[in-house]
């Protein structure tokens, strides 16, 4: 029987851990620049090409095994065998090679630990391009332990250190370094002056010649007003390709949808079960999946700025601003987390060592505008502006900044009264300049929408039949006069042409028995109930049930949209999807979206909680209620009233 081995990752923040980790096991597994991005571990296996099994524990980034943080805690509790009930075989200790000066340190830390190890030199291939030179034989001797000069990246080196690591494990004897490892934590003077011991006689040497560039670079980025505005031109740029680049791939979704309602509606006889998957389950969640591209070109292109190394500099800037608002600087990573969505962003606070700092980053997180949102922002968006990538572009920017506006200022008003006190200064080590790799890129954002795939399988196909329920019962009877006989029309008109079979006059009389359905309907009734609480921000009773269910979900926004209303039945053929949600009318014939209430609307959903699952975390995160329950209170005031700001200020009311 095969022995499996198992191995623990350390290493510091930012030094390719997680892609070495994805390079041997073949996962996807989501990488940030940015310390403590990673709250948990991951566990990933793999057979290398002599066939011997591996188990990696991908550990996350610490600067020291000893600090009194959550990742530094977990990496001890692994090595110690509290996690898994054993203690891992071997330790596989990654080092950055451009950076190897503080690398060292930590490496003498985990050497300390008497657990076999193997270092991987990683972002060997880098430093080879800067011209660096280490001798890792000579390193191997003088640490006592194998190391090995790897690229997680390119896949460099790994036969070589799925070698090493096997050999040590089997060996099960901790390091015995020639040269004496430092006493003291990395940092200190013991261990500054030993690394640069090591990397002296290892044969370190050469420079960048982009060392210069890097350093204007880093100089515009991180300035505070033209950092500031370099991240205002770039997050526009994206949002505004973000509408250029998927109008096609929509088109296309919305389009093979729309054929597969027309192939239900053929090939079923006309009834309640064709209404159901035609209407509810196909044209409910096509009005949903349809900005699938939006959310895989976004993260996209996400992945590709933090691949760079921008994303770290844009933390650098913005974290003046976030200390203005009593937020300490671990608090970024979190609201950065929560653009993807709110719950991996709230868990993450763990690693905020002072309560009242991490209970205001939870308050402050879900106003960071989440990937659920995005289908509510496109939508709305695109009904402002029609054909104008550019403003739309502009107006998604602008949801983004409000939101973390708001986000902000709760953590200001919460840190200035039941969260007083003082908070710390954010501590950030910047990566180097990178070419962004395309297949994380892709991984990335292939890992977003199956994720939002799934959902559109469960939650929001569930909605969508319970909607399609609630809006086609109790039936309501068809009180409208009967088809009049086109010769009979003829000679009872005067100076009238006869009316075609299936002309304006049955297509009115259809759109006006559908929404008869949708005013008597379940559905209809208790929209009705709660309409007065959402009429002064111009919401009818058909948008107020569609507000109310997507408190489950925010992205089912548009699906219910789609079903409350029958956008399906009364649409030209021409029509895709998309535009059929967008020309829904109002049971009295209006248009169900003016421009004032597109406005209310898009200022709603960038301030509202609408998210159950937020709330419940929010709940076993803080321990107690209170805080959930004055969070949904908070955020719903603050959207409400913002909204009718808004609906006011375009128009409505007047």
């Amino acid at each position: 029987m095969t022995r499996l081995w198992r191995v623990a990752l350390l290493g510091n923040p930012n030094v390719g851990k997680s892609t070495l980790f994805n390079a041997m096991c073949g996962l996807r597994v989501k990488t940030a620049n940015f310390p403590g991005s990673t709250v948990e571990h991951h566990v990933g296996s793999f057979r290398d090409r002599r066939g011997r099994e591996f188990e990696l524990i991908d550990l996350p980034g610490t600067y020291s095994l000893r600090l009194e943080l959550p990742e530094s805690r977990l990496c001890r509790d692994c090595l110690e065998g509290r996690i898994g009930d054993c203690v891992p075989d071997a330790a596989l200790i990654v080092l950055d090679s451009t950076n190897l000066v503080r690398n060292l340190q930590f490496a003498a830390s985990a050497l300390r630990r008497d657990v076999p190890a193997v270092i991987a030199l990683n972002m060997s291939d880098e430093a080879s391009r800067r011209g660096l030179s280490i001798d890792t034989r000579a390193a191997s001797d003088l640490l006592g332990c194998p190391v090995v000069a790897v690229s997680g990246r390119s896949g460099l080196g790994l036969p070589a250190l799925c070698d090493a690591l096997a050999d040590v494990a089997q060996r099960r004897r901790a390091p015995l370094p020639l040269h004496p490892l430092p006493d003291g934590e990395p940092g200190s003077a013991g261990a500054v002056r030993w690394a640069n011991q090591i990397f002296a006689q290892i044969g370190g040497s050469g420079t960048s010649s982009r060392d210069a560039l890097h350093d204007r670079l880093d100089a515009a980025f991180t300035h505070p007003v033209l950092g500031l505005a370099l991240f205002g031109a770039v997050m526009t740029a994206l949002f505004a390709a973000l509408f250029w680049v998927a109008k096609w791939p929509m088109e296309w979704i919305g389009s093979v949808f729309d054929a597969l309602a027309s192939g239900v509606a053929a090939v079923m006889p006309p009834g309640v079960l064709q209404d159901l998957l035609a209407n509810g389950v196909v044209g409910g969640i096509a009005a949903t999946v349809v900005f699938l591209p939006q959310i895989c070109i976004l993260f996209f292109l996400l992945a590709l700025l933090e691949d760079s190394g921008y994303l770290a500099r844009a933390a650098f800037a913005l974290d003046r601003i976030m200390r203005r608002f009593g937020l300490p600087g671990q608090a970024f990573m979190p609201l950065l987390s929560s653009h993807a969505c709110a719950l991996p962003g709230i868990m993450s606070t763990r690693l905020i060592p002072d309560p009242r700092d991490r209970i205001a980053t939870i308050l402050a997180a879900p106003f960071m505008s989440c990937s659920a949102r995005l289908p509510v922002y496109v939508l709305l968006c695109g009904i402002l502006f029609a054909d104008r990538p550019l403003h739309a572009g502009l107006a998604f920017v602008g949801c983004y900044v409000l939101g973390a506006a708001a986000g902000l200022m709760t953590a200001l008003l919460a840190r200035r009264t039941v969260l007083r006190g003082p908070s710390r200064p954010m501590v950030l080590e910047l990566p180097t300049y990178r070419i962004p790799h395309l297949r994380t890129a892709l991984a990335a954002a292939a890992e977003r929408g199956w994720v939002f795939l799934r959902n559109a399988g469960s939650v929001i196909l569930a909605i969508a039949v319970v909607m399609w329920w609630l809006s086609a019962y109790p039936k309501v009877e068809d009180r409208s006069p009967p088809a009049r006989d086109p010769e009979a029309a003829a000679l009872g008109s005067v100076g009238s042409a006869p009316e075609p079979e299936g002309g304006p006059g049955e297509a009115h009389a259809a759109a006006e028995a559908a929404r008869a359905q949708q005013a008597g309907s379940f559905a209809g009734m208790a929209g009705r109930a709660v309409e007065p609480l959402f009429r002064p921000i111009g919401l009818d009773s058909q948008l107020t049930i569609a507000v109310l269910t997507s408190f489950m979900a925010r992205e089912v926004f548009t699906t219910t949209v789609f079903v409350v209303t029958g956008a399906g039945e009364d649409a030209s053929e021409d029509e895709g999807t998309l535009e059929r949600v967008r020309s829904a009318r109002r049971l009295d014939g209006t248009p169900l979206f003016t421009v004032p209430t597109a406005w209310s609307l898009l200022v709603f959903y960038v301030l509202a909680m609408q998210c159950l699952p937020t709330l419940a975390l929010v709940r076993r995160e803080t321990g107690s209620w209170r805080w959930p329950l004055a969070q949904l209170a908070w955020m719903t005031g603050v959207a409400y009233i913002g909204a009718l700001i808004a609906y006011r200020i375009a128009g409505g009311g007047a």
